[in-house]
């Protein structure tokens, strides 16, 4: 028996929020290609990229919209809010600015997803340390007082970027199991495929695309 081309239980919707040139591209490239893409363009509009991934045992389908960070493009992107299951918030460890500017980004995120949408900070660029301008223990501090998962990563040497993804949906699938995420709602950012249970197998990584990059 032939397995079907996608073998999955869940899609989770994902957004990538963040000011201009934290790497929010790169991070979702190197998600979806593990590779690291050094020199490319500011994001205009929005981008997009899957993978399929396992977790706690379901295979799940992350469809990523990776936004611009430009203030000029926030009326756009803003519309890809609605729906997201998952919001990784970037900011530049070695650029205090795009730190200062998460209250703004979270109040986005609070305003216009739903109340259950798991919300994670990511700190990029951790590979430049000798560059630091923001403190682990003061982002860690931020997030911990607004309930948010916190990461350090870096989309160039791949440090915890599987990491970032990964906690993000497990955490929306404990809210699943636990009744916390109305999967009828049209907002919930998930969406169920009791169907593409039925099948082959196939490996979490090998269904993984990217349409377009840039940083």
């Amino acid at each position: 028996m032939t397995a079907a081309p996608y073998n999955y239980s869940f899609i989770f919707k994902y957004i990538i929020i963040g000011d201009m040139g934290v790497g929010k591209s790169c991070l979702l490239h190197q998600f979806t290609e593990k590779k690291f893409m050094a020199d490319c363009p500011h994001t205009i509009g929005v981008e997009f990229g899957t993978r399929i991934m396992e977790v706690h045992g379901q295979k799940v389908k992350l469809q990523i919209w990776d936004t611009a960070g430009q203030e000029r493009f926030r009326a756009v992107t803003r519309s890809y809010y609605r729906g997201a299951a998952g919001a990784l918030m970037v900011y530049d460890i070695t650029r205090r600015s795009t730190y200062n500017h998460l209250s703004s980004w979270l109040t986005d995120a609070r305003n216009l997803t739903n109340p259950n949408t798991v919300i994670i900070l990511i700190g990029n660029k951790a590979d430049l340390e000798a560059q630091r301008d923001v403190t682990y223990e003061e982002a860690k501090q931020f997030a911990d007082e607004n309930g948010l998962l916190f990461l350090e990563a870096s989309a160039k040497t791949g440090e915890n970027v599987e990491e970032a993804f990964l906690e993000a949906a497990k955490r929306i699938y404990q809210n699943i199991q636990d009744g916390s995420l109305d999967l009828n709602a049209a907002e919930s950012g998930v969406q169920h495929k009791p169907s593409a249970l039925q099948g082959g197998r196939l490996n979490a990584d090998s269904q993984t695309t990217k349409e377009g990059c840039s940083c």
